[in-house]
């Protein structure tokens, strides 16, 4: 049987290395060597297990355990060929040695064959009363095919079996998780703190499952027993300034993003938190305070840099923004988001050009958004552009076909360019989609909106929709 990771067979161990310092030979039983090789597989030290390998077999050639072990260091190192021969001999000799299928599961799953993985751990399983490391591995096999409720139940057996493999309780809320079966998640903790009442994991986790829940009173009371179970769980302390955040409560989220601070090292997360707590408060040098400072102690938190530029951008300081935004972008070129910041931006400081690569960037980068379509073609009209702008609203179109606010758009837009039926066209069906909206095309194109042609379009459809 395996160590546990910080368990040590000191006798053995200690006379063990003794041995390879002096080149003595000391003889070992294989139950010794079993131990240590285990102790070495455990700390990572797989030069000293292989030596220790090579020892066990020269003194014990016929321990399949020892053979075994053997296998399990090939596999690890990826010899996949030679330990599947080892085990063909192996299985000729013991054929009801479940680590034997064990160990060909291992070697299927680094092949990607994750179903012969999975049908070899079953039986494993029919050949051992003590599944609990095999439900492990199959848990995992499961999750590489995405076999979400099948790893959970796996996972599940596992924490059944020892209510402290907190690894296994992660991975069951994971599975939780990417189901959405955020309910199911809630009564599986709340029953396993039934029996585990002090589990500072199994809290945290309920905390953040109603959190998503937007449950925020029960999360924080969540969180509070977390810290009850154990003072020092930064996480906790962090987690439950998010929910203060949620509640409005300011002041008490500082404290405990202090807190965080002062356990450990100074994080930027902490400090972004911070800055944005001292902003809902109208505290803003503070805020930039700790703005500054969470770019300072990570220069490459994008997520910093963009509170800067929002910071300024509310502001109405659209120079500085630019300047930050920039910087965000500078690390993270790939995010839709920013780049739509940007070019709201550069919108606003009447650089058009800028503006519009920027919307074509967030468009490219997969920025869809109803309003993304709107501000971009408003950029190109600024630019005197109007032939794109109406392209731009064609793309739009095929996104949101019912949207009233592009039918009024392009309305206008088609009416600039003298392409009066493609207007009317367009008008009518803006008002057939969103009569009550009308007024945005009435106050966008008041050039076009009191003439009588328009006014009597109008008025029919109105009718027409009695």
């Amino acid at each position: 049987m395996a160590l546990d990771h910080d368990e040590k067979p000191s006798q053995p161990l200690a006379k063990f290395e003794s041995m390879l310092k002096t080149d003595d030979i000391y003889f070992f039983d294989a139950e010794d060597f079993e131990d240590i090789i285990h102790f070495y597989l455990n700390h990572g030290k797989i030069a000293l297990a292989k030596k220790a390998i090579k020892i066990g077999l020269q003194q014990h050639p016929d321990s399949i355990e020892l053979k075994l072990l053997n296998v399990e260091v090939l596999v690890f190192e990826n010899k996949l060929e030679i330990a599947e021969r080892l085990l063909d001999d192996l299985e000729f000799l013991d054929a009801s040695n479940e680590e034997i299928y064990i160990q060909r599961a291992n070697i299927y799953s680094k092949k990607d064959n994750h179903e012969a993985a999975v049908s070899l751990l079953n039986r494993a399983l029919d050949l051992t009363d003590d599944g609990f490391d095999i439900h492990s591995l199959l848990g995992m096999e499961y999750l590489f095919m995405d076999n979400y409720e099948l790893a959970k139940d796996n996972f599940i057996k596992c924490v059944d079996f020892d209510p402290e493999d907190y690894s296994a309780l992660y991975n069951v809320i994971y599975c939780f998780e990417f189901l959405e079966e955020y309910d199911g998640a809630i009564n599986y903790l709340n029953d396993y703190l039934e029996r585990n009442p002090y589990c500072d994991v199994a809290w945290h986790q309920l905390g953040k499952m109603y959190f998503y829940k937007k449950m925020y009173p029960e999360a924080l009371a969540a969180f509070d027993f977390a810290i009850i179970s154990d003072d020092t769980f930064i996480g906790a302390y962090f987690e439950k300034g998010k929910v203060l955040e949620k509640l409005g409560r300011y002041n008490e989220a500082i404290e405990n993003y202090e807190t965080t601070i002062e356990m450990e090292d100074p994080t930027s997360h902490a400090y972004l938190r911070i800055g944005k707590c001292h902003e809902k408060l109208k505290n803003d040098d503070l805020a930039k305070y700790y703005y500054y400072h969470t770019v300072h102690e990570d220069p490459l938190l994008d997520k910093g840099w963009l509170a800067i530029t929002d910071f300024y951008y509310r502001k109405k300081d659209f120079t500085k923004a630019s300047y930050y935004i920039n910087k965000a972008l500078n690390i993270d070129g790939e995010n839709a988001l920013y780049w739509k910041k940007c070019a709201k931006i550069n919108t606003a400081l009447k650089k058009f050009d800028e503006a519009d690569y920027a919307f074509k960037q967030s468009v490219d980068l997969g920025n869809y958004e109803l309003d993304t379509w709107l501000y971009w073609s408003d950029v190109l009209i600024w630019n005197k552009d109007v032939h794109s702008a109406i392209e731009i609203l064609l793309q739009g179109q095929e996104f949101y076909p019912e949207s009233a606010e592009i039918q009024y758009k392009m309305a206008g837009f088609y009416l600039m360019v003298n392409e009066s039926v493609k207007g009317k066209q367009r008008l009518i069906k803006g008002l057939k989609l969103d009569f009550e909206k009308k007024h945005l095309f009435e106050q966008e194109f008041p050039q076009f909106s009191d003439s009588e042609w328009v006014k009597n379009i109008i008025s029919n459809i109105k009718k027409a929709s009695r």
